[in-house]
């Protein structure tokens, strides 16, 4: 400890080290949880979408009765899934313990995070960023409710549906199943966590509103790039995914002013 109290550069690494310690052990309990519930993890939510009793494909096509179309009756006869590799199972099974494991914790890993980064913080600016991890948390799981519920079954029929000859057919490997419900879905999760990034940016002065205003046509690229990454190859789940994007973004705007507008009563 240096003479005025401030902490050393050592002390600082030795404080983030238990920050990333306690993290871990969040995760793995969540991990721990998920990989105990496995029927319900991959029967219920994992292998749900797929089917056409889902609840996204249900209203989808009550919808599409209404229109007199049966185009949005989507997954309603699913590929048959597939383990080809030695422990494929196994290995997804680990792997969607830890993807679920992070999301049941991610409040308590972005607690741990922010109780690292607050103390460098005004006092003003941590009682204006009292709810970070509310926010956070709430913005997180809301990217993943919508990568669920509306982007996934999307994503699950164009890709078990395409075919280029009707002499090939589909018979999904399930680890390639697995791996593109987790990327799409945690991918969700993590964009929506663009106000707070935001947020932090701008009380650090690295982001303005007027920067963010100035490039907002490259904002727009940048999103569609991004929507591409993380979606299947169709236009529709490119949309779907780059207008709550573009919608987050003209709203962090707001949030931008609103931190500048802070830091300049402060200083005033």
């Amino acid at each position: 400890m240096k003479p005025d109290g401030e902490m050393t550069f050592l002390q600082h690494l030795e404080e983030l080290r238990w920050v990333i310690i306690k993290a871990l052990i969040g995760i793995v309990i969540g991990a721990a949880l998920v990989f105990f519930f496995k029927n319900i993890v991959f029967d219920v939510i994992l292998l749900g979408p797929r089917s056409p009793g889902f609840i996204s494909n249900r209203l989808l096509c009550r919808v599409g009765g209404y229109l007199g179309t049966t185009s949005l009756c989507i997954n309603s006869h699913p590929a048959p899934l597939q383990n080809i590799t030695m422990g494929g199972q196994f290995n997804m099974h680990i792997w969607v313990a830890i993807v679920g494991g992070f999301i049941l914790a991610f409040p308590y890993v972005f607690y741990q995070f922010w109780s690292f980064v607050a103390p460098a913080l005004r006092e003003k600016e941590r009682k204006a960023a009292r709810g970070a991890v509310v926010v956070s948390s709430l913005l997180f799981m809301t990217g993943i409710m919508f990568g669920y519920f509306i982007l996934l079954p999307f994503s699950i029929d164009f890709l078990t549906t395409y075919s280029v000859s009707d002499l090939v057919e589909n018979h999904i490997n399930f680890v390639s199943y697995i791996s593109n419900v987790t990327s799409v879905v945690l991918a969700c999760g993590l964009v929506f966590e663009l106000p707070v990034v935001v947020y932090f940016l701008s009380s650090i002065g690295l982001v303005t509103p007027a920067l963010m205003k100035k490039f907002w046509r490259h904002a727009i690229v940048v999103i569609l790039i991004i929507a591409a990454i993380i979606t299947p190859p169709d236009w529709v789940s490119q949309v779907l995914v780059a207008f709550p994007l573009f919608a987050l973004y003209m709203g962090s705007i707001s949030i931008s002013a609103w931190v500048v507008r802070k830091r300049e009563r402060a200083g005033s």
